[in-house]
């Protein structure tokens, strides 16, 4: 499904209006996305901590913390329904207040929860509560982000305004690593291990505040105004379900690759190939850097060329080098320079995918179902294909002891987001929508 041919949503917004638009979108997913990568950074102590019963195995308490991961993502498509309804029925500015609030909160009080430790069985289930409350918010962060920037986005801009977004998930996933890597670095293991690991999730509450008074002071976007004041009519149902499913697979190498190699990487590295703690954040940092690097160039080469070449480029890239990657990291043999290079390539070709896709998705509805359809387009992928990625993959690895698994599963991911992003024509950046 594509957009009606309107004018531009931006016509006559000032550019101070598209810049503030800009900050206030992107910083929800900085927070959203730094808390996310600490959870997978520290997954092993909190496995340790919350999901481990004397004489558990950790390779178990490791797959429950996983489990506890993808169960956030299974909440994020709710979320992204209830408040993307709220979001195309009273506004992006007020749902986008209301859900920065509620991950701020949850994520902060996950840095003050009782373990296992101290109030037993009871821990891993006031865990799961805040993961999911974590999830709800965050399934309606990225619908109403992506559609204040690309609404507020001068005209031809798109796939730059949107890229922002995902370079705010890539610096918030470095913050997170390096808050990790600084910890790791300051502290003991047994300090860290013991109070360390709460330092991150506390922080969020001084960010998340600074969110809150960024975003009580964004207006309302031009083209949910407009179409408020036309009182014009959403496309049928069916139509709009079609556009998600297709969007959703278009993404799903995104979604799926990136999780591999800038989230479950640090724990792979530990339980599979014995790297120290230290070792895997360097080479999730690295990973992340690569990420970072091609986000924006490709969004704004996809305002040149159309979002679905620079895509397919990046999803193509990762089916043909994610084995050969992978096998560069298992090889004792191979210097530390090589692998270093190896995980920021990694992370470039996820970059390739990144960029356009908040525009991509953006441009596939109308304004009147926008924050619902690239919001459940982006939650469900994210739910199936990140949420489980930790989970399918520590697993898998364990019952066959094949370590290549990961490099697979981005493989196989990515392979099915080339069909879906050649199977019907993709908007590119050079039409407008409202």
């Amino acid at each position: 499904m594509s957009a009606p041919a309107q004018r531009p949503a931006t016509a006559g917004a000032r550019p101070e209006r598209s810049r503030r638009a800009l900050v206030a979108g992107s910083v929800g997913n900085f927070i959203e996305w730094y808390e996310f990568g600490v959870y997978g950074y520290f997954a092993t102590i909190i496995a340790a901590r919350f999901f481990t019963p004397e004489g558990g195995s950790e390779v178990e308490a490791l797959v429950r913390t996983y489990a506890s991961f993808a169960l956030a993502f299974f909440f994020r498509p709710v979320g992204a329904a209830l408040f993307g309804r709220l979001g195309d029925r009273i506004g992006r500015r007020p749902v986008l207040i209301l859900v920065i609030g509620l991950m701020t909160g949850a994520t902060t009080l996950i840095g003050a929860l009782p373990t296992y430790d101290t109030v037993g069985a009871l821990a891993p289930w006031l865990l799961t509560f805040l993961r999911i409350l974590q999830g709800l918010s965050a399934g309606g962060e990225f619908g109403g982000a992506v559609a204040v920037m690309t609404e507020f986005a001068p005209p031809g801009r798109r796939g730059l305004y949107g890229s922002w977004q995902s370079f705010t998930v890539a610096l918030g996933l470095l913050g997170g690593a390096g808050a990790a890597a600084l910890l790791a670095t300051v502290l003991t293991e047994a300090q860290l291990a013991d109070w360390g690991w709460r330092l991150p999730f506390l922080l969020t509450l001084p960010m998340g505040l600074g969110a809150l008074w960024l975003r009580l002071r964004l207006e309302e976007t031009p083209a949910f105004s407009r179409e408020r004041a036309l009182e014009r009519q959403s496309p049928p149902t069916g139509e709009v379900v079609r556009a998600v499913a297709l969007g959703a697979g278009r993404i799903m190498g995104w979604a799926a690759a990136g999780y591999t190699f800038l989230v479950v990487l640090p724990s792979y590295l530990q339980s599979t190939l014995d790297a120290t703690f230290q070792q895997a954040l360097i080479a999730t940092v690295l990973a992340n850097l690569g990420f970072a690097a091609t986000i924006v160039p490709a969004g704004l080469l996809s305002d040149r060329v159309g979002r679905r070449p620079v895509m397919l480029s990046g999803a193509l890239l990762v089916v043909v080098l994610a084995v050969p990657l992978l096998n560069l990291l298992q090889d004792p043999g191979v210097s530390n320079a090589v692998k270093g290079a190896a995980v920021f390539a990694a992370g470039a070709v996820v970059g390739l995918m990144a960029g356009p896709g908040p525009a991509m998705l953006s441009e596939m509805f109308p304004t009147t179902v926008r924050y619902t359809g690239l919001g459940l387009a982006y939650a469900l992928s994210n739910a199936v294909f990140s949420g489980c990625a930790g989970l399918i993959i520590t697993e898998t690895v364990e019952r066959t002891g094949n370590v290549d698994i990961p490099a697979y599963y981005a493989a196989a991911t990515c392979a099915v987001s080339v069909l879906a992003l050649a199977a019907a024509p993709a908007r590119g950046g050079k039409r407008k929508a409202g």
